[in-house]
């Protein structure tokens, strides 16, 4: 007899012998009601249901009994027509006779289940979706044949580290998959190996070396095992010992198609680490390991086990969801009560696991590397085929019961629809118990019905938390939204939730932002209708507030006088409210009627004080007055003058408020005019008292006519709506529903600005929420209308980083400084209820009379519930603890801050912060006041640590670090606003892309709303860790700001303050749309240059410090070998795309267009795309790409030769790997200068035709630089090799492995090959002038690269056939790293639209600058594209396949059209051909010169030197000199562009490609003698013009290094 719990025992399994002891034994097993068709499911669930002989008395009553109990009443029968609706409903009916269907599916699954091995799917009571025993069905496939299946999955991830998965794979014999030799027990651990190993050898098939650089395979090289020609596409080309068992085992799952599934990797695939640590569940990440992980590392470990941990915190979910649909059956309000309670306690915690899934580096075993994952596990988790399901998270059953547990009606969202396939797919059990509760006993609609406020609020909480912003959902978007940047910028082309597919941009995080967006809000519709924001957008505002409350009481909690920290308590009565400790309350705060007043006597409002507003539709106003009526329940009229001016902005005053006061006013109040010279922003002073102090300086009729009375439309949106504050709660409650919640409050009050001196009444600027809540003594005898009895707005939201410890038994330090102690005083009520661990208690006060709470602590003393160690700054009168009479005395002490009290215990907090495995107590340490404490708490610990436990300061940095990473150590941090100075300083956007923080030692700078932060020390506090800001490092980030929703949470704002140090430099005026659209094409290009570097260190940093990347037990690991190849073959092949593809040509075209068009048609410009492409195709770059495909003949094929050259590879890997970090550091150097030229250009008083063309000219030679640049990078990565055996453990073993391998690609026979005079290696350079071309060619090359890309020129838009995650998941597995990313491909096709558009706007002029015939037509031209086969998208057009490749480079993937018929690579291009002595550029616009110059002669040798000049550094804004013309500023920026050298670059550079050795500083109009020096031989001779924007002065290290590259490759 198979039962879930014994109704008379109470026990859980099988009943021994299957005896009864109550004798009640039926044909189907127990015959009590719970278990039979003729009850429902509360007799055994209810209180007091375990005596017999009360469940044979309830198991004999007849429906009628049930259902008609008694006769109805009179009142309900009386003048009743039709009687109908007294009897029972068929479905009522149904129900008691056959019990709720989630129970019955319940029962069923547990019944059925153990005798068949759990094949239609995991479901019990008592363990939810988790298997009852997750060692069952291993234990079981090892004791069959099977095992060879689980042996190899235990050996795989070395297996895989060795490069030899395929070959272990095809060694295994054939073992099917059929009930005589698979046990039905064995079944879902066979599914989850074969599974495994059928998606392990794909992923081995396409990277298995010859996915990137690579040559022809050699003879031998491995090949394909394809089976049958009637496999299906599952199984194609998988090996048949492995895809006959797979398709077996499979079909007896009852899976139509072979394939792996999320819940199979995750939840059946696990083991515990001890089964006894139950605290406060049994299956958590710290004590789950992966049984068969693929690579080992934590990235998929993380995730993996999370997706588990999450099903484990809810396994009495199962239990409780089936419990609410028996409470609706049988209309029990109570019980249906205590069930939500239960419930939303379970959901609360999916939030905390998920956010266990770390992206800080510091973070231990809980750190997932998201360039790791998105490069390993997310192509190994590619699925079988595109028809079945994809590995997504979407899939777990968890989700998809919540959803329809919620009610979710509307699957119309990408997500939605991918829901709906993927619960397709769902094993048989979970199918039928999810649709029970989606179609019978719906809880939502009975608890609307019931119009129980505590039912309403629970629900209202279980949605906040599951679908809510501050809930997982919210959580997992925001975690997913910084993850995913990192991976989509690291080569990841694919990503969930349709990323990249309508996405503009390219920015695939973003898009999968909006698509959970669009989830989060079908599943929020049945509750808030149809949101028309955003869910980031409700984050921080009113909508955080769902719920209405009363004051209760405020009390005064210290002895000071002035009552600034008080408590204030709120009833919660009938709210439904439930909360943890650590948990927050957000207010709607209410403005003083003091305030209120000021601002309506002013404007005339006193008479008018309950007159409805017209309110603009769609406004923020329009939904917080909605937003009433649906909290309150109570609909009404609108809002009225009393509510904007009680719920509005008041105070302090907004620049953007006095602009629009001073524009409203048109100018004639003198106080706006004073407050608008201000230095310091917000101003502290009130709306009220500057409508009061300007009505008396603007005349009545401009008043009048700015406020007009007859139409009160223009009073909500000159007040703005006030945002919510959070309090953290102190207190704990071990009711049901919480009845009160009390809140610490400390006021705030500053002193309002001189200007407002004359304004009554006189009163200090007090805190918006704090004054409302915790209001000055002396405010009290002013007209208040903010009663006790007055309902406020309030939320409750749950900081996931700041809760209690899940074990009552160890100890906690609270760290606290002044109102900081707020969240502690619930810590310690619940922990001195339930707990047993000591709980320490720090706090640092100003005196004894700001001691707050000081009986309650003293009372907690002597009970020796708590230790407490205080600190006064400002007072002599200490406190100490005396053992002997348990009590806190008195004593004369000098005044001290909390760091000495610290570090006075330094034993205990050294011993706290330590681990178990260090030795230390492993206590959990919480931090909660300003900034200020926050460094002051860490200075005393880290002086504690280093004076008792560590004997260096890096050492006490690492055991913190420890703390950290093992969550440990926990931060409420907050900070009130400090005013923005406008004095502060101006950054240019230059200066901030030097600071991306990437190397160590530098600082990191972010840009947001106009500001600048040094956000360095923020990087430890920062809840994300270090990549998440990273990835915004050296960017104006406000965007990003925005979508996360910091810039409406005033506690970010407050702390982001503290790091401000600047502005950041506006858009000059240029007063020119075509410089106003160079300006921002070369920002776009800045901030991809400075994305590609700090996303491009993730990898390198990795690459160049993680050792567990190289080597795995102690081996050499081939996954490592595998990572390099694929990261260096990316940027090889795609010849880092974004930033020398499409838009750098983009680029080109328009500045080159500029110079044809202001000087002469055919002015001979540098061939900058040809210098790029010859680069690409030169002989460095072919030897380069050979070494690197070298490499990646050890990945798979020839893993085992590895070993010779493991040093060799290492050292290649980290020299190139610091290259490419070095090259893109020059590329962001290069770009930032060109944006300072903007700001000279703004200044100077010039015509806009003469400023574009100096412009252009400028930034034409900064693209010959860049272009340079990519030359050099090539000749320094060719001088790099991995055949070092001088420095291999055994260098003769790696010379023989040399030569042998040598023999086999027959290389080693090269020189016995007779030579051919046709060889392209020997062909002649060109000279060394290079190639200058005119607008025609430079236009041409556009045409060629338009029509290689017709698809990329057509408007992003989603397929026209619905895409789902299998097709993305599959394609982002795709064996081809030439691919470019998402991000990379939308970026080029961004830039090839943007140059159509260029093309179509100006094809007149185009026409003769470029010789068209009139008849030209784009569009034309694009349709006859369009006929043509289309091709692979070429970066460059300019040319065609070279042919002058080396001999070596001949089987090689190289880039396509990358060469010029037969021309071999050249060097970079000469400088512009000008004349000696050109007619300034002014002249030549003006009279339209259109005459071609002549032929460039040689500059006369100068006569006297040019004086040195200043240096600047290259992070000074060049728009510092102001004593200079606009012009000098414009020449000693070209002088200080041309000496600033590359930071951390270690190669030298030309300072400009084939520029002279001595450039003349003078313009065309001045002459200036200098002594030429002696010329170099071979280098040509540059006149003056528009190229003494190059390198001038010397000959320095890096010309020296620039002429012996010139000789070698010459």
């Amino acid at each position: 007899m198979s039962v879930r719990a014994c109704p008379v025992t109470g026990r859980n399994g099988s009943v021994s012998g299957g005896a009864c002891p109550a004798g009640r034994v039926g044909p189907r097993g127990c015959a009590f009601a719970a278990f039979q068709p003729n009850m429902g499911g509360t007799t055994v669930y209810s209180n007091g249901s375990d005596d017999t002989s009360t469940l044979h008395e309830k198991e004999r009553k007849t429906l009628n009994e049930m259902l008609m109990p008694e006769a109805p009443a009179r009142e309900v029968t009386k003048g009743l027509k039709n009687a109908d609706s007294l009897q029972p409903e068929d479905e009522d009916l149904l129900a008691f006779a056959l019990g709720a269907p989630a129970r019955r599916v319940l029962m069923r699954a547990e019944q059925v289940g153990p005798q068949t091995g759990w094949k239609d799917g995991y479901l019990s009571s008592a363990y939810g979706f988790l298997p009852p025993n997750e060692n069952d069905a291993p234990v079981a496939l090892r004791a069959s044949p099977g095992r060879i299946w689980s042996d190899l999955c235990e050996r795989m991830p070395g297996v895989v580290a060795r490069g030899n998965m395929r070959n272990s794979i095809l060694a295994l014999p054939l073992v099917y998959g059929t009930p005589d030799v698979i046990p039905d027990r064995a079944l879902w651990a066979a599914t989850v190996c074969l599974g495994v190993l059928a998606s392990v050898y794909r992923y081995e098939e396409a990277n298995d070396g010859s996915d990137g650089v690579a040559v022809i395979p050699p003879q031998g090289a491995f090949k394909n095992i394809h089976g049958d020609d009637d496999e299906e596409e599952e199984t194609k080309g998988i090996p048949r010992n492995i895809a006959i068992p797979l398709r077996q085992i499979c079909t007896r799952m009852g899976r139509a198609l072979p394939h792996l599934t999320q819940f199979d990797v995750s939840i059946y695939n696990y083991k515990l680490r001890d089964p006894t640590s139950v605290q406060p569940y049994v299956a958590r990440t710290e004590n789950m390991d992966l049984r068969w992980p693929v690579f080992n590392d934590r990235g998929e470990a993380m995730f993996l086990l999370c997706m588990a941990e999450v099903h484990g915190c809810f396994q009495s979910g199962i239990e409780v969801v089936t419990r609410c649909q028996e409470a609706v059956m049988n209309r029990d309000n109570n019980a249906l009560l205590h069930e939500l309670v239960a419930l939303k306690a379970l959901v609360d915690q999916l939030a905390y696991v998920f956010h266990k899934i770390s992206v800080n580096p510091n973070a231990g075993e809980q750190f997932a590397n998201p360039v790791e994952w998105g490069q390993r596990y997310a192509k190994f988790s590619a699925p079988l085929s595109k028809r079945v399901p994809a590995l997504s998270g979407l899939a777990l059953p968890l989700f998809l019961l919540m959803d329809a547990f919620i009610g979710r009606a509307k699957y119309t969202s990408f997500l939605g629809i991918e829901a709906i396939h993927l619960r397709r797919w769902l094993p048989l059990n979970i199918r039928a118990f999810i649709t029970a509760i989606e179609n019978h006993y719906r809880v939502p609609e009975f608890v609307k019905a019931s119009g129980c406020p505590k039912l309403n609020g629970v629900l209202e909480g279980i949605i906040e938390s599951y679908a809510g912003e501050r809930g997982f959902m919210g959580t997992h978007r925001y975690k997913v939204y910084g993850f995913l940047e990192v991976v989509a910028k690291t080569g990841r082309t694919e990503t969930n939730g349709n990323a990249g597919a309508g996405d503009s941009d390219g920015r695939a995080w973003e898009e999968v932002h909006r698509t959970l967006s669009d989830s989060m809000k079908e599943r929020l519709d049945p509750y808030r209708g149809e949101v028309k924001v955003q869910p980031h957008q409700m984050r921080g505002s009113f909508e955080e507030c769902r719920f209405q409350a009363r004051i209760l009481d405020r009390q005064g909690i210290d002895q000071d006088p002035n009552r600034t920290t008080g408590m204030v308590t709120f009833d919660l009565h009938n709210t439904g409210i439930t909360f943890q400790p650590g948990d927050r309350l957000a207010i709607m705060p209410v403005n003083p009627s003091y305030e209120a007043a000021k601002v309506a006597a002013a404007l005339g409002l006193d008479e008018l004080w309950d007159t409805i507003v017209p309110i603009e539709q769609g406004s923020e106003w329009a939904r917080f007055s909605k937003h009433l009526e649906i909290v309150s329940k109570v609909r009404s009229a609108g809002l009225t003058v009393k509510d904007i001016l009680k719920r509005g902005h008041l105070a302090p005053l907004t620049k953007e408020f006095v602009i629009s006061i001073h524009q409203t006013l048109r100018a004639s109040s003198q106080t706006t005019l004073k407050l608008l010279a201000s230095d310091e922003w917000p101003v502290k002073g009130s709306i009220g008292d500057l409508l009061q102090t300007a009505i008396a300086e603007v005349p009545q009729d401009v008043w009048d006519r700015a406020f007009d009375l007859s139409n009160l439309a223009w009073l909500p949106k000159l007040i703005s709506l006030e945002v919510p504050r959070t309090y953290s709660i102190s207190n704990s409650s071990d009711e049901l529903l919480p009845s009160l919640i009390d809140l610490t409050v400390s006021r705030t009050e500053s002193a309002r600005d001189p200007i407002f001196r004359g304004v009554q009444p006189a009163l200090p600027l007090y805190g918006v929420s704090s004054g409302f809540l915790n209001p000055a003594p002396g405010v009290l005898q002013y007209p208040c209308d903010t009663a006790d009895d007055q309902m406020v707005l309030i939320g409750v939201s749950r900081p996931i980083q700041f809760q209690l410890p899940p074990s009552t038994t160890v100890p906690v330090a609270m760290f606290a400084g002044g109102s900081g102690i707020a969240p502690f005083r619930g810590f310690w009520q619940k922990r001195a209820q339930s707990g047993i661990g000591r709980n320490i208690l720090f706090l640092g006060v100003q005196s004894r009379d700001k001691f707050v709470h000081e009986s309650e602590l003293r009372g907690l003393v002597q009970e020796g519930s708590l230790e407490l160690h205080t600190a006064f700054s400002r007072d002599r009168r200490g406190l100490v603890y005396d053992p002997i009479m348990r009590e806190l005395v008195e004593q004369d002490m000098e005044p001290r801050y909390i760091d000495t009290t610290i570090v006075d215990n330094g034993r205990l907090v050294s011993e706290l912060v330590m681990s178990k495995t260090q030795g230390g107590l492993g206590g959990y340490l919480y931090i909660c006041g300003s900034v200020s404490v926050y460094e002051t708490v860490m200075s005393g610990i880290k002086q504690a640590i280093y004076k008792c436990q560590a004997s260096t300061h890096s050492t006490a940095d690492s055991l913190l670090a420890t703390a950290f990473a093992e969550r440990r150590f926990m931060l409420d941090i907050f900070m009130t606003p400090r005013a923005m100075s406008s004095s502060e300083p101006t950054i240019p956007m230059s200066q901030l892309a030097a600071h991306t923080g990437h190397r160590k030692g530098s600082r990191m700078w972010i840009g947001v709303h106009g500001g600048v932060y040094d956000v360095t020390d923020f990087l430890p506090m920062h809840p994300g860790g270090t990549l998440i800001v990273a990835a915004s490092a050296g960017l104006d980030a406000t965007k990003t700001f925005h979508e996360l929703a910091h810039d409406t949470n005033p506690e970010v704002s407050s702390l982001l303050s503290k790091y401000f140090i600047g502005h950041l430099s506006p858009k000059p005026d240029f007063r020119s749309t075509e410089i106003s659209n160079l300006y921002d094409m070369w920002c776009r290009y800045l901030r991809l240059s400075i994305e590609n570097l700090t996303t491009l260190y993730f990898e390198a940093n990795n690459i160049l410090e993680d050792s567990k990347i190289w080597f795995s037990g102690g081996l050499f690991n081939i996954g490592g070998v595998r990572k390099f190849y694929q990261f260096q073959s990316r940027l090889m092949q795609n010849g880092f795309s974004t930033l020398f593809g499409a838009k750098l040509q983009e680029i080109y075209l328009k500045l080159s267009f500029t110079m044809a068009n202001a000087v002469a048609p055919n002015v001979r410009l540098p061939d900058i795309i040809g210098s790029i492409t010859r680069a690409q195709s030169s002989p460095y770059a072919t030897k380069a790409m050979q070494e690197v495909s070298h490499v990646g003949q050890f990945v798979s094929n020839n893993s085992k030769s590895a070993r010779f050259h493991e040093n060799g590879i290492l050292r290649y890997a980290q020299t190139v790997t610091e290259l490419d970090v070095s090259f893109l550091e020059q590329i962001r150097d290069e770009a930032a200068q060109g944006m300072d030229a903007f700001d000279l250009i703004a200044s100077m008083d010039e015509p806009s035709s003469s400023k574009q063309v100096k412009l252009a000219s400028y930034l034409l030679t900064i693209l010959e630089r860049i272009a340079a640049r990519l030359e050099t990078y090539y000749s320094q990565l060719s001088q790099e090799s991995i055949y070092r055996p001088e420095i291999e453990n055994n260098p003769a073993r790696t010379r023989w492995n040399n030569v042998r391998r040598k023999i086999v690609d027959g290389s080693f026979f090269l020189l016995a090959q007779p030579p051919s005079m046709g060889s392209p290696g020997l062909q002649s350079r060109p000279g060394q002038n290079g190639l200058d071309v005119d607008f025609a060619q430079i236009f041409a090359n556009a045409q060629q690269t338009l029509q290689r890309s017709p698809q990329s020129i057509s408007s992003p838009s989603y397929d026209t056939q619905t895409r789902r995650l299998a097709d993305m998941h599959t394609a982002r597995a795709a064996p081809n790293t030439q691919a470019p990313s998402t991000f990379d491909m939308q970026q080029q096709g961004n830039a090839l639209r943007r140059m159509s558009t260029f093309i179509n706007d100006n094809m007149s002029t185009i026409r003769r600058l470029s010789k068209l015939p009139a008849e030209y037509d784009f569009a034309s031209l694009m349709a006859t594209y369009g006929k043509h086969p289309q091709q692979a998208p070429s970066t460059f057009g300019s040319r065609t396949a070279s042919s002058a490749i080396s001999n070596g480079a001949q089987g090689l993937r190289v880039r396509g059209n990358t060469g010029n018929g037969s021309v071999s690579p050249l060097p970079a291009p000469t400088p512009l051909r000008v004349r000696t002595r050109t007619p300034s550029l002014e002249d030549n616009i003006q009279l339209n010169h259109r005459q071609p110059p002549p032929q460039s002669q040689p500059l006369p040798p100068p006569k006297d030197k040019l004086p040195p000049l200043p240096s600047v550094s290259p992070t000074q804004s060049l728009t510092s000199n102001s004593q200079t013309s606009p012009s000098a500023a414009m020449n000693a920026a070209m002088a200080h562009l041309n000496r600033r050298q590359p930071p951390r670059s270690t190669t030298p550079l030309p300072a400009s490609p084939r520029a002279s050795l001595a450039l003349s500083l003078a313009s065309s109009r001045r002459k200036m003698s200098v002594d030429a020096p002696p010329p170099v031989p071979g280098m040509p001779v540059v006149p003056a013009g528009l190229r003494a924007l190059k390198l001038a002065a010397s000959v320095n290290g890096d010309e020296m290094r620039f002429q012996q590259l010139q000789t070698r490759v010459g």
